[in-house]
């Protein structure tokens, strides 16, 4: 990261932000950042089929481009913009650089929201000099409740950092981490929320099991997720003595627990993020090789 830059970065606020590629992911940012506050006449989007484009400016009132009518649609987007936001599958992201290199101004800042790729792999696809931020975010973006990481790369400044993070911080939590260790954030706040819907399933096929009508099962279970997760969130305590503060001793509580223990619940965590986190590498190493 570099500690100056040759023009004036302007606030989140006045930022020009373009969404490339506006799949789940970086509708769940952009959702977030126009919840904040941000003017949509300041933000521009970018998707494939016109009836998608069509459905996001009815949803926020922003311009969307469809490379399905336009076939200058992401270059026209990006034109202009301080901040760009790649949400392209791993696969495709470096040709997407390629594609829109030629508009980009030489202070915008290109951000990456796409799970194993580096900003190495970015800045070889972009002119020298680029300002590239990698970014791992997670899906309660959408709800201003996300959780997003971030590492600068080699050309930017200090004050892009900060651009990156005052417009991010509109869908939730905003880290910075060496890009060292993406793929572990990957493992545990990326696919997190994956691994927390699975256990609200669990709890309601094991509220199915003890006779409880499957709607009431799925609402007690939805529920109980959210309103742990906001109690931990809002407490001083940590989710261990959260945890111990509502387990009687002898109680119903400890025996579920008890029996999580047995069953090496702990293990099954720690085994499951911890091969996420080398998927991850994997990937890298694929579109490294291709």
């Amino acid at each position: 990261m570099t500690d100056a830059t040759t023009s004036p970065v302007p606030t989140a606020t006045d930022a020009r932000l373009a969404f490339v590629g506006t799949g789940s992911m970086n509708e769940s940012i952009l959702a977030g950042v126009l919840a904040s506050g941000k003017d949509p006449g300041t933000v521009v989007a970018t998707v494939r089929r016109p009836a998608r484009a069509e459905e996001l400016r009815s949803r926020f009132g922003i311009t969307v481009h469809a490379t399905g009518e336009d076939d200058a649609a992401n270059t026209s987007a990006v034109e202009g913009a301080d901040v760009v936001v790649l949400g392209v599958k791993p696969v495709g992201i470096e040709a997407m650089a390629r594609e829109i290199a030629p508009a980009l101004a030489p202070d915008t800042v290109v951000v990456s929201v796409a799970a194993a790729v580096t900003n190495a792999m970015i800045e070889a696809a972009l002119p020298a000099g680029q300002p590239v931020v990698r970014v791992m975010p997670n899906t309660p973006s959408r709800v201003q409740r996300g959780v997003l990481a971030v590492s600068p790369g080699t050309s930017v400044t200090d004050a892009q950092t900060a651009l990156v993070e005052g417009v991010l911080a509109g869908s939730g939590l905003v880290v910075t981490v060496p890009e060292e260790q993406q793929d572990a954030v990957s493992a545990i706040s990326g696919s997190g929320p994956a691994y927390v819907f699975y256990l609200a399933e669990a709890m309601t096929e094991a509220g199915v099991a003890l006779g409880l009508d499957r709607d009431l099962a799925a609402r007690l279970a939805e529920e109980t997720v959210s309103g742990a997760g906001e109690l931990m969130r809002t407490s001083d305590d940590d989710a261990a003595t959260l945890r111990r503060k509502v387990t009687s001793p002898k109680g119903t509580t400890e025996q579920a627990i008890a029996t999580f223990d047995r069953e090496g619940l702990r293990d099954i965590v720690a085994h499951g993020t911890a091969n996420a986190a080398a998927r991850a590498a994997e990937i890298t190493e694929e579109l490294s090789g291709s």
